[in-house]
């Protein structure tokens, strides 16, 4: 396999000494005798990597990103190119990258943090090549990291397939002052693994792109009825389609219109179409889709319809599994088993329904 290996050699330098991340703050960082963690970081991965396939072809640039780490471990990597000047930055990176992609690499593994996660994704952006991250950075809100580098190592080659996972990063002086607002900033291909990272859960963020994500996706459809639960995650939905949807009622929309507010089953029944959609939500704690708060979702309405689950990460965290109680013994029985549960702009989750 061929892999590009880049490391940003000053992420998560500001952590320890209290300046929670190192954006415009190297120099500071070094003052109050910060030590580099990312080079660390990339050998535990590197030397991982070594011993599960060794014969891996290894592209990297020069020091101090990646070149002496790679040889340390035993590789002979294929060095492409070398940073401008003695502190690197964004720029070093995507200059790598793109010499990567230009040789032809499976796979790029880079060490640093959201920061780092950005730059490599725009300059892999179109090139259909996949990324992974080593986690080195202070802030790690992305959900393109293996939860350690000796994970990355064995992910990176045993993985079989892609998927599109989201971007995160936050402003450190906004976070150095006690705010959280993680902004996406791009959407990657990343290896499908059990051993990858969730993106961190906040109060708003992330319900705000999964909603905006759900709603790019209703409008890009023509001809399809959707019919969108009660619930606050699915209002958020209605609101970023611009509609005056009811927060604890079913509304249904099709091509840009709002055709009934707070739906009864039988105006539902008598709105749906050839092609027929149901947006839920679990209810937090108890994790029922169907039979708790949407009786208007009859058995009559389901079977006429797809079901698309939408839930926030964290909600989804405190609920085990999915449960349903139609009033249908039947339906209920063909609606357990596992589904997808759209967590976040692109990303989604396996959840059991019971």
């Amino acid at each position: 396999m061929r892999i590009g290996v880049v490391v940003n050699p000053v992420a998560g330098m500001g952590g320890r000494v209290g300046l929670k991340g190192t954006d415009g703050k190297v120099q500071e960082a070094r003052q109050r005798g910060a030590e580099p963690r990312a080079p660390a970081r990339a050998e535990r991965a590197l030397s991982r990597l070594y011993d599960v396939a060794p014969e891996t072809e290894l592209f990297t640039w020069g020091d101090p990103m990646g070149a002496s780490v790679a040889r340390a471990v035993g590789f002979e990597p294929r060095v492409l190119g070398e940073p401008e000047h003695e502190e690197t930055d964004a720029a070093d990176t995507i200059a790598a990258v793109d010499a990567f992609v230009e040789a032809g690499v499976e796979l790029v593994l880079f060490v640093g943090g959201d920061g780092t996660a950005a730059d490599v994704a725009d300059a892999l952006d179109g090139s259909g090549v996949p990324l992974l991250g080593v986690p080195a950075g202070v802030k790690v809100y992305s959900s393109v990291f293996a939860v350690s580098p000796e994970d990355a190592a064995v992910v990176a080659t045993t993985f079989e397939r892609t998927e599109a996972r989201e971007v995160m990063d936050i402003d450190e002086d906004d976070y150095r002052a006690g705010e959280v607002h993680p902004e996406l900033r791009a959407v990657a291909q990343v290896p499908v693994a059990e051993d990858l990272q969730s993106s961190k859960q906040t109060s708003t963020g992330t319900v705000e792109a999964l909603a905006a994500g759900v709603a790019d996706d209703i409008r890009a459809e023509t001809g399809v009825t959707y019919v969108l639960g009660p619930g606050s995650t699915v209002g958020a939905v209605k609101d970023e389609l611009g509609i005056d949807g009811s927060p604890l009622g079913v509304d249904v929309y099709r091509d840009g219109e709002l055709l009934v507010r707070d739906a009864t089953e039988a105006e539902i029944l008598s709105s749906l179409g050839e092609t027929n959609v149901i947006v839920v939500t679990p209810i937090g704690g108890q994790g029922f889709i169907f039979g708790r708060g949407n009786p208007q979702l009859s058995p009559d309405v389901i079977r006429r319809c797809d079901v698309s689950v939408v839930a926030s990460r964290s909600k989804l965290d405190t609920i085990p599994v999915l449960r349903v109680d139609t009033d249908d013994p039947e339906l209920d029985e063909e609606l357990r088993g596992w589904t997808k549960v759209r967590v976040g702009r692109v990303e989604r989750r396996m959840m059991k329904i019971e």
